[in-house]
């Protein structure tokens, strides 16, 4: 008697273990309903995240900081590095970047650091950045054919389109340089030369998210040639004559543009101009692109036009209308998942008030609502 009253007991037990399971187990797959920023559930997110995927150089968290392929000063699974165009008097705001990108990333991938300028870098500079990490950086200056005015630009033009300029910026000369260098020439600078992808930084950003990947790594084993993180639309007096300038450089040159394009990005069912571009200032980019035949003729074609003087050409339209004119959508890549913020705007992944590894608040991080970010996502 005692024995079969044991196994009701037991049968019980095991049955109300097996409810309670299966609850559970229901409880994830309806909690699992809720997407995160990449399109994942938090299910799909838990098994096959990049984090946990050592394909892509995740660790789930662990000590990669140590392993041996991402070990400071030894050769990388990529050859990339992150790239800065920046000055002396930048550098608390560099040191901050550089802190954030440590702290959430680099200082388990040991990536190197590029900083150029246009003028020689001082030691105080130097020290400043080195502090920070034990990743290999190198500090150049600029070629002096990348910055400054071609031959044959009309100088007085210029200034008279700076001096009577209403939009931001309107008024650098410097800054026209910078958008020029970006555009034609950072690919080009000697310390870029045995790199296969680069990742843009600048000073006074932030970054809001743990990234427990390699985003070089990712893109290397995707086939992915262009990654953003921000979409704005141009500001129309910047770019006035940008996109008929495009056209022409199409009509001369259609053999050069992809036949699965992008160009319904870039225009509207009329043909007109939508001003959509990726904010450069975050780019990561399979070099190949920029050292690619096609655009090299494109940034020749724009040069010669001198809209980055005459107007205010910046390299965020020109970058992008290059990758909308050469590249298939498969092979650009949206990082929704990295937050981050530059001056003016931000991209802060969904719930990341509440949960996941990155601290911020999507409702002061907007970008990912902006127009043109939705119309990447619906063109196919």
């Amino acid at each position: 008697m005692m024995a079969s009253r044991r196994a009701v007991a037991v049968a019980k037990f095991v049955g109300v273990v097996a409810v309670l399971a299966l609850l559970l187990h229901m409880g994830l797959l309806l909690f699992s309903t809720r997407y995160n920023t990449t399109g994942q559930s938090l299910f799909d997110m838990w098994g096959s995240s990049l984090a946990s995927n050592p394909s892509y150089g995740g660790g789930g968290g662990g000590p990669r900081a140590e392993a041996a392929d991402y070990a400071p000063g030894t050769p990388k699974p990529v050859r990339g590095a992150l790239v800065a165009l920046v000055r002396n008097n930048d550098l608390y705001g560099m040191r901050k970047a550089v802190r954030e990108l440590e702290d959430r990333w680099n200082h388990k991938y040991n990536y190197p650091y590029i900083f150029l300028n246009d003028e020689p870098f001082t030691d105080k500079f130097k020290k400043g950045i080195q502090d920070l990490t034990r990743a290999s950086v190198q500090f150049a200056t600029l070629e002096p054919e990348s910055w400054g005015y071609p031959d044959w630009i009309d100088r007085e033009k210029a200034k008279t389109e700076r001096e009577t300029a209403t939009y931001i910026k309107g008024h650098s000369e410097s800054y026209r340089f910078m958008c020029r260098f970006q555009s034609g020439f950072v690919h080009k600078h000697p310390l870029l030369k045995d790199l296969d992808y680069y990742w843009r930084i600048e000073p006074d950003v932030h970054y809001f998210c743990d990234i427990d990947y390699d985003p070089f790594l990712y893109m290397k084993k995707n086939g992915l040639k262009y990654g953003w993180n921000i979409a704005p639309s141009e500001y129309e007096p910047t770019v006035r004559t940008l996109w008929n300038t495009t056209q022409e450089f199409m009509r001369r040159n259609p053999d050069m543009v992809a036949e699965h394009n992008m160009l319904d990005w870039v225009r509207d069912a009329s043909g007109q101009y939508t001003r959509c571009h990726f904010w450069s200032n975050f780019e990561i980019v399979d070099l190949s692109l920029y050292r690619s035949p096609q655009y090299q003729a494109y940034f020749d074609h724009l040069d010669r036009a001198g809209g980055f003087f005459y107007e205010r050409w910046g390299d965020a339209p020109v970058h992008s209308l290059a990758v909308a004119m050469f590249l298939r959508k498969s092979e650009v890549h949206y990082f929704d998942d990295i937050g981050y913020y530059h001056p003016a705007m931000a991209h802060c992944p969904d719930g990341s008030k509440e949960r996941g590894k990155c601290v911020c608040d999507p409702k002061e991080g907007w970008a990912n609502g902006f127009t043109c970010a939705k119309l990447w996502r619906e063109i196919s």
